[in-house]
């Protein structure tokens, strides 16, 4: 019995030290990588290029701080995507061609943002290009997978619309829903007597964000979607209310819409590379005092998700290096 007991005891020591020892290194590891993104990188990041793919020439690259050139920019990161994208970028081009046509004002670009895809989805991508010319559908490529956090901050910051539009490559969410947003975003303004009642102009100056949202498909979404999405899903909701308070039902919709003016404080902000990006926009909006809208939007489920169990571990990691960074004060933000 005191042989078992000795044991016993070495076998709890020895899984109190590994414990230990893997808290420790764990949070060391969070630590260095926090202090590691206090600058955001800005210091070694270079702008990308744009090359036309007809002519081969290069093409001027934009900035978030320059004025505006188009009325609305489409941003869509993209990794893997060869399959979905396609259909996506002919329903958001035939909506974007169409609306044009009948409003000779309007005016689009597209940015796709290629993440690092490993099968066709860069050649797809240009293929677009060459169709509609480089004015108006732009490629952005990563060397390497990033997140989608990072794409769209680089589509962001490289953007030239008045209102800039983030969206999936699934098309999960029909494109002619950007109306809703920005119909609500030019009404809130227009109440506030920023822009004028018969006009938008002005609008990419006022610091407003309006978000999609699927808060009202959640009974249907919970009955239809697999259990580690909904622990996601349920997930994400505790963590904007740990990380950034009320007010956001729907953080995860890959929708949302923001003038010029909001972009530029949030985006050479933004930290977060991967699945909690849409946390931290929540938390700088607050900071910011920027207005947040939410509007419920169509959305269907498409197969081919990158969601997995795996996001679990990656989610918990991101809110810890955006606790520490902005409770300690390492991460600065800029106004």
């Amino acid at each position: 019995m005191e042989l078992w007991g000795w044991r016993w005891t070495m076998m709890f020591e020895l899984v109190v030290i590994v414990t230990l020892v893997i808290g420790f290194g764990l949070v060391v590891a969070i630590a260095v990588e926090t202090f590691r993104r206090r600058f955001n990188h800005a210091h070694l990041e270079a702008h990308p290029i744009f090359e036309d793919p007809n002519s081969f020439e290069q093409v001027q690259c934009p900035y978030i701080n320059d004025p505006a050139e188009k009325y609305i920019s489409l941003i869509i990161p993209a990794y893997n995507e060869e399959y979905r994208l396609p259909a996506a970028l002919d329903e958001a081009l035939n909506y974007l061609q169409q609306r044009s046509k009948k409003d000779e004002s309007f005016s689009y670009e597209i940015i796709i943002i290629d993440d690092g895809s490993s099968d066709r989805t860069k050649r797809i991508a240009f293929d677009f290009v060459r169709k509609n010319k480089v004015d108006n559908v732009r490629v952005i490529l990563q060397r390497k997978n990033q997140g989608k956090g990072e794409a769209i901050r680089k589509g962001m910051l490289h953007s030239r619309g008045e209102l800039l539009l983030m969206l999936d490559a699934d098309g999960a969410t029909k494109v002619d829903d950007l109306e809703k947003l920005e119909n609500q975003i030019l009404a809130v303004a227009k109440t506030k007597g920023q822009v004028a009642s018969d006009s938008s102009k002005g609008i990419a100056d006022i610091p407003i964000v309006a978000f999609g949202s699927r808060a009202h498909l959640e009974k249907k979404a919970l009955a239809t979607r697999k259990w580690y999405r909904n622990f996601l899903m349920k997930g994400f909701h505790v963590i904007v209310l740990l990380a950034a308070g009320r007010g956001v039902r729907d953080t995860q919709c890959g929708f949302k819409m923001f003038s010029r003016a909001a972009a530029r404080k949030l985006f050479t902000n933004i930290r977060l590379k991967r699945w909690c990006f849409d946390v931290e926009l929540v938390y700088l909006c607050k900071y910011f005092h920027i207005p947040i809208l939410e509007i419920s939007v169509n959305w269907s489920e498409i197969p081919g998700s990158k969601v997995n169990p795996l996001s679990i571990l990656n989610m918990l990691w991101e809110l810890a290096l955006m606790s520490l960074g902005y409770r300690t004060g390492i991460w600065n933000i800029s106004s």
